[in-house]
Formats: C-alpha cells, structure tokens, sequence
C-alpha cells in the first residue's frame, strides 16, 4: 500500500520518515521529495509498504504525530489515473 505523509518539517531526512514506519511494519520504499532547484525537501514524501494492515497500523498510529515540531499527515496515496486516449 502506497502512503502519502505531508506536513512534514523540511528537514526531516528519509532516514527519519524510514525509521518512524519500520516500526510499524516492512517498508518497500521510502521517498521525500525533493524541490529541484534548492535541493530540499518540499515537506511530503511517499512510502510504500507491501502488508496492508502494517500500512493501515502506520496511518493510525502516526496521522497527526507530532514530528520535529509538525503535525504530519499520512493517509493512503491516491492512485495516479491514467489518461484515457481511446
């Protein structure tokens, strides 16, 4: 199940965001993402984690935690669609 964590202080690592979900279960992937031009993180990121119910755990437990002074947000990532061209 694919995650979306927002809110998140710019200067969270994804070590950190990594290591406050392995606690919750196994962690496929682990992304922040990055503003292109300053390098930085843009305050949201995206993990992934194979077992449903661990991801369901990690949403309940961490949505609205405070994280290095910000509530984070964290709910299922929406599924991106893909345009129809028929």
């Amino acid at each position: 199940m694919k995650l979306l964590i927002r809110n998140l202080a710019r200067t969270t690592t994804e070590a950190e965001l990594l290591a406050l979900f392995e606690a919750h279960g196994a962690v496929q992937s682990c992304t922040l993402v990055m503003d292109k031009n300053s390098g930085s993180s843009k305050g949201f990121g995206f993990i992934e984690m194979p077992k449903p119910g661990d991801a369901k755990a990690a949403i309940k437990s961490l949505n609205g935690k405070d994280v290095a002074g910000n509530k984070i947000r964290v709910k299922k990532a929406e599924q991106k669609q893909e345009p129809d061209n028929s």
